[in-house]
């Protein structure tokens, strides 16, 4: 009987060097190229058609390794298996869960983000609070069905949550894609997508900010010169120079130079990446010195806090630095329970038209997350 495997030896493998394709039996070739490269072949048909299976160079997989790979590919198609396919499989990085893979998402987009509030947002929204049915599935099992029944419930109430949620969603799932874990379109993909499924947004759902009618501020300011704290003394800063909360906490003394009256934010801490230059009123400056004298920091940090080295030890000073700007809304508000109380109407930080509290922009009481 012929032999119909094991037909080449070690040393014609070593030695050949006549262009053309070498069998060995049972579909493994030695392949020679016209340049004397050599290489391990698999050769089967599957479905009415030829395949073929690079195996790797003969001069890094030996005889007897070639036919090792060989036999488990001959296992694999008596079982009605492509090997090709079961290859690709195999070499393909394992697909993790979706909690898995939003977690160290967030985690390496975080430089991105310029407020710790962010993060926070982006964490609470893709963690068990409104993804609970998602995080355990793994990301390449998620359907769009799986996306909708997180989104319509957030939908009527909740619109604005909802789409900042679908679109970090879809972000996630991008990065799946990019990394080999996702075939397919995108289930969170809003154009022909969730947008024939979900009603139009609805805009301003909460409606406007709440106002302070501007001829009530220096009422309001007077009430506030009254209170003898370093919150007090931010808020009429900001209101003076219009900045944002976190802006104004976050004010060095090196940003500011008394002589020419001017107040330097650096891109890094502005909403745009702007640097932005803020012309100082005497008013203004007046607040710093008392600021200057009340807290006595030359250096630094013009109204936060210094850290206690313990704090700074542990690693707790982005933490205060983020919940800093909370105590404008709370005294915004504390200040206009005292008119109310006190019956002096207009002194109260308090938007007439739609009774509610008018509260500065901090960035820390929005309510979408």
């Amino acid at each position: 009987m012929a032999k119909t495997l094991n037909r080449l030896s070690a040393r014609f493998v070593k030695t050949a060097t006549e262009p053309g394709r070498y069998a060995d039996g049972g579909n493994l070739y030695l392949s020679v190229s016209p340049t004397g490269a050599k290489s391990w072949v698999f050769m089967y048909r599957l479905d009415r058609r030829q395949r073929e299976a690079g195996l790797g160079s003969a001069q890094s997989l030996s005889l007897a390794a070639a036919r090792d790979v060989a036999q488990r590919m001959r296992e694999q198609l008596a079982q009605g298996h492509d090997p090709i396919a079961a290859r690709d499989a195999d070499q393909r990085p394992a697909v993790p869960k979706f909690g898995d893979f939003a977690d160290q998402f967030v985690t390496n987009i975080e430089s991105e983000f310029r407020n710790e509030k962010h993060i926070y947002q982006w964490r609470q929204t893709l963690g068990p609070a409104y993804c609970a049915s998602i995080r355990n599935k793994k990301v390449d099992e998620i359907t769009s069905d799986d996306v909708l029944r997180i989104l319509q419930p957030l939908w009527a109430t909740k619109q604005e949550t909802a789409s900042r949620l679908r679109g970090r969603l879809e972000r996630i799932f991008d990065s799946a894609r990019a990394k080999g874990l996702r075939t397919g379109e995108n289930p969170a993909t809003w154009k022909g997508n969730l947008k024939e499924l979900l009603p139009a947004r609805q805009k301003l759902q909460y409606g406007h900010q709440p106002a302070l009618p501007y001829t009530d501020v220096p009422a309001f300011v007077g009430r506030l010169r009254e209170r003898k704290a370093t919150t007090a003394l931010a808020l009429e800063f900001l209101i003076l120079t219009a900045a944002r909360a976190n802006e104004v906490f976050g004010a060095t003394w090196s940003e500011i130079d008394i002589d020419n009256r001017l107040w330097t934010v650096p891109a890094a801490r502005m909403k745009r990446g702007k640097q932005h230059s803020v012309p100082l009123p005497k008013r203004a400056l007046a607040i710093l010195q008392e600021v200057k004298l009340i807290r006595q920091t030359p250096e630094g940090s013009a109204f936060e806090r210094g850290l206690r080295p313990a704090h700074q030890a542990h690693g707790r000073g982005r933490l205060r630095a983020a919940r800093l700007p909370i105590f404008i809304p709370r005294l915004v508000r504390r200040l206009h329970e005292i008119s109310a109380r006190d019956r002096r109407s207009g002194l109260g930080p308090c938007d007439r038209e739609r009774s509610r509290t008018s509260l500065p922009s901090t960035g820390c009481d929005r309510k979408a997350p």
